[in-house]
């Protein structure tokens, strides 16, 4: 794996990749509380296989990429930031991979841009459409949501969160995350001005705009265990998705998918990426066209 700086209009990202150049893209992104460095074991598998991956440590995330208000963190702004890294890596089609946050900064990245995502795939997090459905019909997803809630105010999270070596931010990972990625989260999330930019994701209000029924083959993975999203906006989830569907249920495994459970994860992903190997404008063309820089 190598280390990146991806300059763009709203800052420097800082990114890891590993691949060949000239191997089909694949971007990666990370969810809260953590960093790409979530995704170490997917990245080396699917550069094993070929393709060129590159995971950015999302707005907020970033120190060169760190703007202070909440309002900087709307769903569109999040979306944009998706744009500008992959132009200007020179990918003008990619695959594309969320988790969490990263995950519904995917579902809306497909939605807007169907024409550049060559695939989807998402873990945990289910489409905002079907979200939203559960969240006013279903008991149990308000209650799993309701630490968003709790967790726009400011400063009192972040002061709760880091109090005493951080043991509430450190209780999130459950035991799931192995020691030595939780730790490094941590240190990551304890800087100067660090948690306040994750926490803005919650802060920065309802999505600015709407999102519809999305059209790349797509895969989801759900994990029975998973705290944050409950079974019903899991399965609501295919009515959001008129292209390729494949839904995929991990029992017994929480929410931290990518690390609690990586083999199984990457065989999905790559089977994936392998039976839609010719989507969209990529069909027929190279990988990767004009680019800026070639990391």
């Amino acid at each position: 794996m190598t280390e990146l700086s991806i300059s763009t209009d709203t800052g420097v990202f800082d990114a890891i990749a590993a691949g060949p150049p000239e191997g089909r893209p694949v971007l990666l992104l990370h969810g809260f509380p953590q960093t790409a460095m979530a995704w170490q074991r997917q990245i080396a598998a699917l550069a094993a296989h070929g393709y060129r991956v590159v995971a950015p440590d999302q707005r907020g995330y970033s120190p060169g990429a760190r703007p202070q208000r909440p309002e900087d963190y709307r769903m569109s702004l999040l979306v944009d930031d998706v744009v500008a890294i992959t132009e200007e890596l020179g990918w003008a089609a990619f695959d594309l991979v969320g988790h969490d946050w990263g995950g519904a900064v995917a579902w809306w990245t497909a939605d807007a841009h169907p024409d550049r995502v060559r695939t989807l795939t998402v873990v945990s997090t289910p489409h905002p459409g079907a979200l939203a459905t559960s969240l006013r019909t279903d008991e149990d997803q308000r209650e799993r949501s309701h630490y968003m809630i709790d967790w726009r105010e400011t400063p009192a999270t972040e002061e709760r969160m880091l109090a005493h070596d951080a043991q509430l931010l450190r209780t999130l990972y459950a035991g799931k995350v192995p020691q030595d990625s939780a730790d490094a989260y941590v240190r990551h999330l304890s800087r100067p001005g660090a948690l306040t930019a994750a926490l803005n994701w919650y802060r920065a209000g309802r999505p600015d705009g709407t999102i519809g029924v999305i059209e790349v083959p797509t895969l989801y993975v759900w994990s029975t265990n998973d705290s944050a999203f409950g079974a019903r906006a899991a399965r609501e989830t295919e009515r959001w998705v008129n292209g390729s569907y494949r839904f995929e249920i991990l029992r017994g495994v929480s929410h931290w998918v990518p690390e609690e459970a990586p083999e199984t994860l990457n065989r999905l992903l790559l089977e994936h990426l392998r039976t839609h190997g010719e989507y969209g404008t990529a069909v027929n063309s190279p990988f990767v066209n004009s680019p800026k820089r070639q990391p």
